[in-house]
């Protein structure tokens, strides 16, 4: 008996994450595994090396999941790369791919909340270093011959059950780190501000934060990496929009642009009170688009008030822009009605991780913007930078709609 169809969107909007297909693990992601090639060097069972340091919570099965390090077979200072995606930006697919497939992932079953035994509390201890820690890793078995995907979180290398770990190096704890998860009466979200203030890298931040090294004592628990990547860039851009929302607004309309893996942005700023949305739209042939004739464009939006809900739509793509967004107008001291445009097109072949958009808007932020006086030219400058037919966007955004129809933005955004 075949089943319903399902809309062309479906994928789009799932990600594979949220498996709206039904199914119980997502086709997509399952085909790509097989994919990269996987040294040999990482298919033993004793392994040891220097973990970036690297820490992976599933989020199948929740509140029981997999748990884990994740370190390559090799040695040295230089294996930071493998995690640190702030440093990433401008790498190929193929040499992302290839720091990823060296990191092993010895895995642990275990519940999110109590007593987690004592390999798990290493490799959480571990989590908290700064720099590369050298690890000895025993599995139960030889890895299994494949690279994971997932939309939020970068890729993950080869995976087999943990047996045994050992810390063998020293770690290295930024004196701010061992203060904030020390402080077991201090709120997760607070600690994750703190360190943010403090100058740490959002990727240090979200692994602190997946390996329940944050927060008030009885509330901590291990994060799903997704979630926490998600939770991060929310909880850091929603302090600075507090802030952000106090600034005048910008006094002339802005658009800036980067591409980067053939996923090309145009970001518009106009002169208004703080609003974003975001705007997506998916190629045939991309990762969540494999076949058809037509592109797919999905958005989200919120005013000034900010969204009470999950952005469903783009989703964690876009708290991910909102924070690079967010850091822009901070560090100008300006408010804007921001919509940022993406297009995914067939060169961005596999999903890497939603640092993509968060790196990319940052580079394009960077960069000097051109200056309009007048909307019309700056939404005429828009189009000849996307290659989308305008009309797939105009009728997918909520803001454009406000802007063509010339109602006022306080009536529409109800601030």
């Amino acid at each position: 008996m075949v089943g319903p169809q399902l809309p062309r969107e479906i994928c789009v909007l799932c990600k594979g994450s949220r498996l709206l297909c039904g199914k119980p693990r997502c086709p997509i992601l399952m085909k790509m595994q097989y994919l990269v090639p996987v040294k040999d060097s990482v298919l033993k069972q004793d392994i040891s090396g220097s973990s970036p340091p690297s820490f992976f919570v599933g989020h199948f099965g929740y509140p029981r999941v997999f748990v884990g390090p994740m370190l390559p077979p090799v040695a040295g200072e230089d294996t930071i790369i493998f995690d640190r995606v702030e440093e990433w930006f401008g790498k190929s697919i193929e040499e992302i791919l290839g720091y990823r497939s060296l990191l092993v992932r010895g895995m642990i079953k275990t519940d999110v909340k109590g007593k987690w035994e004592r390999i798990l509390l290493d490799a959480q201890e571990a989590a908290m270093s700064f720099k590369p820690v050298d690890m000895e890793v025993l599995l139960e078995r030889k890895p299994r011959f494949r690279v994971e995907f997932d939309s939020h979180s970068q890729p993950m290398g080869p995976s087999a059950p943990l047996k045994n770990l050992k810390v063998v190096g020293e770690l290295v704890v930024p004196r701010s780190v061992n203060r904030v998860v020390g402080d077991t009466d201090l709120k997760a979200s607070e600690g994750v501000v703190q360190l943010y203030l403090e100058g740490m890298p959002v990727s240090y931040i979200s692994r602190l934060f997946s390996a329940a090294l944050l927060g008030v004592e009885r509330d901590r628990r291990l994060v799903p990496t997704r979630w926490a990547i998600t939770a991060t860039d929310d909880i850091v851009s929603r302090k600075i929009l507090s802030k952000v929302k106090t600034y005048s607004e910008i006094d002339q309309i802005l658009v800036f642009k980067e591409s980067y893996l053939d996923n090309h942005f145009v970001i518009l700023m106009i002169p208004h009170a703080w609003s974003f949305e975001q705007l997506e739209a998916w190629y045939p042939g991309t990762a969540w688009l494999l076949k058809g004739r037509r592109p797919i464009v999905v958005g989200d939006y919120e005013g000034y008030r900010g969204r009470k809900d999950y952005a469903s739509n783009v989703s964690g793509a876009y708290y991910a822009a909102r924070l690079a967004v967010a850091e822009y107008l901070d560090r100008i001291k300006r408010q804007a009605l921001v919509i940022v445009f993406r297009e995914v097109r067939p060169g961005y072949i596999m999903p890497l991780g939603v640092w993509v958009i968060r790196e990319t808007v940052r580079s394009a932020l960077n960069r000097e913007p051109r200056v309009f006086d007048e909307i019309s030219e700056a939404l005429k400058y828009v189009k000849e930078n996307l290659k989308l037919e305008w009309d797939y966007w105009r009728t997918k955004s909520r803001l454009l709609e406000l802007l063509l129809k010339q109602r006022t933005i306080k009536e529409f955004l109800g601030s």
